[in-house]
């Protein structure tokens, strides 16, 4: 059961004037660039008073996170002369702000949006797009900080990253700045697709790998199943990022809680349909994170979690 919750004060807030303000008889059109349907943010909008099919237009764009798909699918929402575009990972927003430099972007999930050099600082974003950030390397320095105290015998921690992730090497910095505070060895495994998925295990089998993080990123969101599995038979534990990875079978998960993201997100969507301008509106980083532990996994993989790991977490699968 979830125990902690994304603050939604200002959501509350906008809520009772919107739901009069969205009936006014304009049709507004939300592009979105996502891998996997987002339900959280259409029913978000409904509930500030949006409907699909009476005054909203829900463009949806599944990009399987591949880099080629994107691009089309941002020019394509350009095309459709959307109002918005609902930005769900770093590569969607950087297609999307190249696809058009005066449609506004609401970004999700996009840690460190100022290294990357999307926005000029998180209170003044300075261009065409805001939003919610899932907040910075830190929360992957977390992860593997649970992933240590699930498994404190693993001293050689394979990181599976994506290398045409902008973000994946500020992470790893971050990794390589707690390596020896947590004794632990990191083994970087690049991974561009599942065609790479059964040699890259055979290596971490050579190496002797011991643990398994896997850096967000929307080809490994997309491919989390058969990632958990190969990581379940080679006996690796394995961290991921949202709540999916471990409902997928990995043994744990850190991230922001998926669903407030996406109300957050609806709020600015609101905000700048209702005339607000995205350079003007400040950045919000989540403050409360799930950590979720599949003990299910843990069975299988003979792991016995420690009790005040447990009590920490925010949801046990069982």
């Amino acid at each position: 059961m979830n125990r902690r919750a994304f603050v939604t004060g200002l959501g509350a807030v906008l809520a009772v004037p919107l739901a009069a303000d969205a009936q006014q008889g304009r049709t507004y059109r939300v592009g979105v660039l996502v891998v996997g349907y987002p339900e959280e943010l259409r029913q978000a909008l409904r509930t500030l008073g949006y409907v699909v099919g009476q005054n909203l237009a829900f463009e949806v764009r599944e990009t399987e996170g591949k880099p080629n798909r994107v691009e089309d699918a941002a020019a394509e929402l350009v095309g459709l002369k959307v109002d918005v575009i609902v930005a769900t990972y770093p590569g969607a927003v950087f297609s999307a702000k190249r696809a058009s430099a005066t449609i506004p972007i609401v970004m999700v999930n996009t840690p460190d949006p100022v290294d990357l050099g999307l926005v000029a600082s998180l209170a003044h974003p300075g261009g065409s797009i805001t939003g919610v950030t899932s907040l910075s390397s830190d929360v992957s320095a977390k992860q593997l900080e649970f992933l240590k105290q699930a498994v404190p015998n693993a001293s050689r921690i394979a990181v599976v990253l994506n290398p045409d992730n902008p973000w994946h090497a500020f992470a790893l910095k971050g990794l390589r700045s707690r390596e020896q505070s947590l004794r632990a060895q990191l083994q970087v495994v690049a991974l561009r697709g599942p065609g790479e998925f059964d040699d890259a295990f055979h290596v971490m089998a050579t190496n002797h790998t011991q643990a398994l993080l896997i850096l967000a990123d929307p080809m490994t969101f997309a491919h989390r199943q058969r990632l958990a599995e190969l990581a379940i038979k080679h006996r690796l534990p394995a961290m991921g990022s949202l709540t999916e990875y471990s409902e997928a079978g990995s043994l744990m998960s850190y991230w922001a809680n998926r669903t407030d993201l996406y109300r957050r997100a609806a709020t600015y969507v609101d905000r700048i349909l209702k005339g607000a301008n995205p350079a003007d509106l400040p950045i919000e980083q989540p403050t409360k994170f799930e950590l979720v532990i599949n003990l299910k996994t843990a069975k299988t993989l003979g792991l016995t979690v420690p009790p005040s790991l447990l009590l920490r977490a925010d949801q046990v699968i069982e």
